[in-house]
């Protein structure tokens, strides 16, 4: 997992979201400002942080730009190397991927035993979108790991409440201090806090057990608004903020919610941001459907797009030991209440953007799955389809390395039919800028080039010199014509006009750029 997260952190274009995340992170660790990004908490740019800082970065004081223009100034027009700058971005979270492995191969042995552990490493370890997201400098993968670290602390908290209650607080503060759509996860794990402390005192009285309990989650809720007050204080200790002049206002419970949390001004005014953007109409394509607004099961269809079909079938079966197995019957709430909560929440949700908003699915059920092979009756055999299954998933995840981003499973038509079923990050997220440059310049020299690109990355810096075409008449486009896949996906007017006149692809790049030829 990790040589395959390196070699494609190493070959990958800034997605769409990072060149915000970076050059927040510079701005954090250089001039102590929270002014950029205010709608995610600062944890996880933190993170980002404590590898950017290795390049020593150049950035203007003062930079009045906004957050995109930043990330802009920041990559390609200060001086900075950004393949070099994205790399030492990138090797924290793939690092803290790597330790969240390790979070899930522990809570699966203390469940199932070593056997199992291996099972759901080995799912972890081999997950097309575990491996994408958790080498981009991004923050779904930190926020989901962090909160599977939280509920499996709470598990461990069954035995010894002092101790694992408070770290698993902290867990849970680092959750929300990185992404404010763990908040979600709050009241469930406040609840096995309780759960976990009335299991921990079998003697006393009910009444006293479960005042132990709602001390020990209330305790538990403390630990994690100081984490949140923590990371806001690192970045500036005198917590200096104003609000952006565009803050929209927010109504009824959502003010209730902002005004009530006990949380830094920023935060909340970051709440509204993010209540801002579920306001917007964005737009969404699923199964060759382009469409505005939000479609309620758009997560699971795009869940089952690009899930081995091996890690379904042990998910499946996985879930349904621990709900039949009596041994792994109590830790049914803590792996599988908390992913379903998160999950019915972000099905909520106005953007229908990438499985990447469901990232805790793959590393939950990864321990889920590890209780096929607990089952008693026919145990070998359980066994055998287990590894059986495992190694499917790891042939369909090697094969298509080094492109994970757009991973299908083969039900699906694998990583090159993904453009025809989804968009955005499942598939096209600006990563592929760098290969389309080697391309062009070993297939295609001093051809003419009409390029229409969705991501942050600038073509110009990477040696690609091409026009918009859809600022002339189609008429007078000749040449290759370059369209990102998600363009394509729900184009419309003129750029529809030219993908439909041009035919079918004469080739593409990482199964996310589609280059056609218009004589």
């Amino acid at each position: 997992m990790a040589f395959a997260m390196v070699t494609t952190a190493v070959r990958q274009t800034p997605t769409i979201d990072e060149p915000v995340y970076v050059g927040t992170a510079v701005v954090y660790a250089q001039e102590h400002s929270l002014r950029y990004n205010p709608e995610h908490p600062p944890l996880g740019k933190l993170i980002i942080a404590s590898g950017v800082e290795f390049a020593h970065p150049r950035l203007d004081p003062g930079f009045a730009g906004d957050q995109t223009e930043l990330g802009r100034r920041l990559l390609y027009e200060s001086g900075n190397d950004p393949w070099r700058l994205m790399l030492l971005a990138r090797l924290p979270v793939i690092a803290l991927t790597l330790l969240f492995g390790l979070v899930v191969f522990a809570f699966a042995r203390e469940l199932t035993g070593a056997v199992g552990a291996v099972v759901a490493l080995a799912l972890y370890a081999f997950s097309p979108d575990l491996i994408a997201h958790g080498s981009l400098a991004t923050l779904d993968v930190p926020e989901a790991g962090f909160l599977l670290t939280s509920v499996w602390l709470l598990w461990r908290a069954r035995r010894r409440p002092v101790l694992y209650v408070p770290l698993a607080g902290m867990a849970l503060g680092a959750a929300v201090a990185t992404k404010m759509s763990a908040l979600s996860a709050v009241p469930l794990l406040l609840l096995l806090a309780v759960v976990s402390v009335w299991y921990a005192r079998p003697v006393g009285g009910r009444v006293r057990r479960l005042a132990a309990g709602v001390g020990a989650a209330a305790g538990m809720g403390l630990v994690a608004v100081a984490v949140v007050w923590a990371a806001y204080l690192a970045v500036d200790p005198r917590l200096r903020w104003t609000a952006p002049a565009d803050l929209a206002p927010v109504h009824g419970l959502r003010a209730l919610a902002v005004d009530w949390l006990p949380f830094p001004q920023p935060f909340r005014d970051g709440m509204r941001v993010q209540f801002g953007f579920e306001d917007l109409k964005w737009g969404g394509f699923l199964f060759g459907r382009s469409y505005y607004g939000s479609l309620w099961y758009y997560l699971p269809a795009a869940l089952l797009v690009k899930t081995p079909l091996g890690m379904l079938a042990l998910w499946l079966a996985g879930a349904v030991a621990m709900l039949t197995v009596p041994r792994l019957r109590p830790a049914a709430p803590y792996v599988l209440l908390a992913p379903l909560l998160l999950l019915a929440a972000a099905m909520t949700g106005n953007r229908d953007l990438g499985v990447r908003y469901a990232l805790f699915v793959p590393m939950f059920l990864a321990v889920a799955a590890a209780g096929v092979t607990a089952v008693r009756r026919r145990r070998r055999w359980g066994r055998v389809a287990a590894a059986g299954l495992v190694a499917f998933v790891a042939v369909s995840s090697l094969l298509t390395f080094p492109y994970y981003l757009p991973y299908s499973n083969e039900a699906f038509g694998g990583p090159s039919k993904t453009h025809l079923r989804l968009h955005d990050s499942n598939v096209d997220w600006g990563q592929d800028l760098g290969r389309l440059a080697d391309r062009l310049k070993e297939r295609y020299p001093g051809e003419r080039i009409w390029l229409v690109y969705k991501g942050s990355g600038v073509p110009s810096w990477y040696g690609i010199e091409a026009s918009d075409p859809r600022t002339v008449p189609p008429g007078e486009v000749h040449g290759l014509l370059v369209v990102s896949d998600s363009s394509v996906a729900r184009a419309q007017g003129r750029l529809a006009a030219l993908v439909e006149s041009s035919g079918r692809p004469i080739d593409e790049v990482g199964h996310s750029i589609s280059i056609y030829r218009r004589p």
